[in-house]
């Protein structure tokens, strides 16, 4: 048998990545990652990505409040990630970025060297799977996907 590529010693992903988004599924998400993080002692990375995209976002005025919105939105995850993290004594860490959240999020995995990936699915009328992000990564990516309701 060939152990080429194959990590010897571990059980179970040693760092796992969870996209969040404010979104109730999101959320649910990153509990399922922290629980998986806690029980396995692994590091657990969450990330927010800013959308700069969108018909908001041609317009100044609406640009700026969406802007303001998203900053909200990643100040409130991270002291979410803090204090879960305080609380249930888990290595974790808080990334932000702004792009695409397909584009960042496979960024970051890459980078970060991440063994799997937590999604909510989507909340969008008729998109719950097939053309989503979560089904896109799960068809694109090379890491286990675990998608949460």
């Amino acid at each position: 048998m060939d152990n080429k590529g194959f990590e010897l010693g571990t059980d179970g992903p040693t760092r796992i990545l969870v996209g969040v988004d404010g979104t109730e599924t999101s959320l649910r998400a990153a509990a399922y990652a922290a629980g998986l993080a806690r029980r396995q002692g692994s590091h657990l990375i969450t990330v927010y990505v800013q959308s700069t995209g969108g018909a908001a976002a041609q317009f100044p005025a609406t640009a700026g409040a969406m802007l303001q919105t998203q900053d909200d939105i990643a100040r409130e995850l991270r002291q979410l990630v803090d204090h879960g993290m305080k609380r249930n004594a888990i290595d974790a860490e808080f990334v932000l970025r702004r792009g695409n959240p397909y584009t960042e999020l496979i960024a970051v995995a890459a980078e970060l060297r991440v063994d799997a990936v937590v999604v909510g699915a989507s909340t969008q009328s008729g998109r719950r799977f097939v053309g989503s992000l979560a089904g896109r990564l799960v068809k694109d990516a090379v890491w286990p996907i675990t998608v949460v309701p």
